[in-house]
């Protein structure tokens, strides 16, 4: 039989045992908890790095932006200035003279307001030419509504015979039919020259 220091010792011996696993596990966990926090910190920081990334992203795409708004704007420019010379003789070889071409003609009255692009006029027509470099069936109809209201606008032409014409470096045959079947002139490129497309019977719709 074990003597009671025997005992005493079995029990101390058995503390010392559970005291050094707990201590073992402690110092696992303790470990597991490190590895966790090191995992956060390195998943937080990829966070970091991928929100600079992205407002990186975003600041480069909207420099884009503004150049394709740049490029638009010169694009559009360049092609008034190819439209412009050339409404003059095109108007005259089909019998509308051209006194004078405005550029960026404006008004506003009675809380509305339009722009034109080229504004062609003689002593008795008025020409109102949309200018784009891709022309579209929805600028057409656009246009058609700037016709319409164009005398309250611009009454210094009221008793004018008032036409419509569109141009574009780009026209679409649908698009053109669709002017051309709305009464408008269509301007559009041909080579290095600009060119009326509308046939020779053709007969401008007048407001």
């Amino acid at each position: 039989m074990s003597t009671a220091k025997e005992e005493v010792w079995e029990i101390l011996r058995k503390l010392a045992l559970s005291s050094e696993e707990t201590d073992r596990r402690m110092q696992k966990t303790d470990l597991q908890m490190k590895e966790t926090d090191r995992r956060m910190q390195e998943t937080d920081r990829r966070m970091q790095e991928t929100d600079l990334q992205m407002k990186e992203t975003d600041r480069k795409l909207k420099e884009v932006t503004k150049a394709i708004g740049r490029l638009g704007n010169r694009l559009g420019e360049f092609v008034e200035e190819m439209v412009r010379p050339a409404v003059v003789r095109l108007f005259q070889q089909r019998g509308i003279a051209v006194h004078q071409v405005f550029r960026g003609a404006y008004a506003e009255r009675d809380g509305d307001a339009m722009e034109i692009d080229l504004l062609v006029v003689n002593s008795v027509d008025v020409v109102l030419v949309e200018v784009k470099s891709e022309l579209k069936v929805d600028d057409v109809k656009e246009h058609m509504l700037r016709l319409e209201r164009f005398k309250k606008l611009f009454p210094q032409y009221a008793n004018f015979h008032v036409m419509g014409a569109v141009a574009g470096m780009v026209v679409a045959e649908e698009t053109a039919r669709f002017a051309y079947r709305q009464g408008l002139f269509v301007l559009a490129q041909s080579g290095d020259t600009v060119v009326i497309r509308n046939d020779a019977g053709f007969k401008p719709v007048v407001w």
